[in-house]
């Protein structure tokens, strides 16, 4: 769960797939030169890109950030075949038809990069380039892992409202009172179901480096200095068995956008560019 994220209000657009109706925000100038699309991570929504909404727009980029299906306002069913990598890179690919005038570049988030490489590996024309941002080459181990664990019984004893008490108590970061507000409003709209099966995804996602770089895709890895989640050398091999340029974000964990927006953003301008 994202906790320092800063709230920048963005109206919500919808658009309705063949799996359902995602939710999405967008940013454009009058004649944008591509569009950015941006994939959250696992319990991550579209807002925890939006610092990056101004300045991708102001850059002559469309800026586009979408709940995946089961977070926050992409509302999910309760088949757990739904929120597999694969189930929702096909459904990424959907997407990014659905807005036209592709390829687009595409910025992914830590578990939202192991679904947008399985979307990249499946329909590699749907892509003009992928950032990979605190996203690794295979499942997460180590202490993450063992937290996310540590907080399934409560789950199942406890329900939804709990577990968003006992991840806040825990967290080194206070959130002001709207910011909590709205991480608990977003954390109770989640399907549990998706919370569930993506949290095994994340663990238990192979190895898939390979088929990426020969999907021909121009990629991109970024890592925050101090992530918490992938080792940055994890992601700096994975990078170069990519043959991609690899970026360490100064000062940012496992958030870059939203704890080191403006280092994040230059990064991003000088590869889209």
């Amino acid at each position: 769960m994202t906790l320092g994220i800063t709230l920048v209000p963005l109206p919500t657009h919808r658009v309705a797939l063949p799996t359902g109706e995602l939710a999405f925000h967008d940013v454009s100038p009058p004649e944008p030169a591509a569009t950015v699309v941006f994939v959250p991570g696992y319990t991550g929504s579209k807002e925890d890109f939006a610092l990056l909404a101004a300045p991708v727009a102001e850059a002559g980029f469309r800026y586009v950030s979408l709940d995946q299906r089961g977070q926050f306002e992409s509302v999910g069913p309760d088949d757990p075949a739904a929120y597999t990598v694969d189930a929702l890179g096909a459904e990424l690919v959907a997407f990014l038809a659905a807005l036209g005038d592709g390829p687009h570049h595409v910025v992914a988030h830590s578990f939202g990069g192991l679904v947008a490489r399985a979307a990249a590996i499946a329909a590699p024309e749907a892509f003009r380039s992928l950032v990979l941002m605190d996203s690794g080459p295979a499942g997460l181990s180590g202490p993450r892992v063992e937290g996310m664990r540590a907080l399934e019984p409560l789950l199942d004893s406890h329900g939804m409202e709990h577990v968003f008490e006992a991840v806040l108590a825990g967290s080194r970061v206070r959130p002001h009172d709207e910011l909590v507000a709205f991480l608990r409003r977003r954390w109770l709209a989640s399907s549990v179901t998706g919370l569930r099966v993506m949290g095994n995804e994340v663990q238990t996602e192979p190895d898939r480096v390979e088929a990426l770089r020969a999907t021909g895709v121009p990629v991109y890895v970024m890592a925050g200095e101090h992530d918490d989640a992938w080792p940055p050398e994890l992601q700096r091999e994975m990078a170069e068995r990519l043959g991609a340029p690899f970026a360490l974000i100064p000062g940012a964990v496992h958030s870059p956008a939203a704890e080191q927006p403006a280092e994040t953003m230059r990064v991003l301008l000088g590869w889209l560019s």
